[in-house]
């Protein structure tokens, strides 16, 4: 995934929480990306390539139905 996004966009991951979803808010970004889990509310914090790598597409803030 290449592209831009920014705070409050959703992000659709190629693999799925523990909690079993895949659809994360973003909450911060610049060289570290944080991202909350929408079912659970667990923050992970991650590198801006691996975050990259990790992320099939983002969501605008304004619709988020995948």
């Amino acid at each position: 995934m290449t592209g831009p996004f920014a705070l409050g966009d959703t992000a659709v991951m190629k693999k799925p929480h523990a909690c079993g979803e895949n659809l994360w808010t973003i909450i911060r970004t610049g060289a570290d990306v944080k991202i909350r889990c929408r079912r659970c509310g667990r923050i992970v914090m991650m590198d801006r390539a691996d975050f990259l790598r990790q992320c099939r597409r983002v969501l605008p803030a304004g619709g988020e139905q995948p």
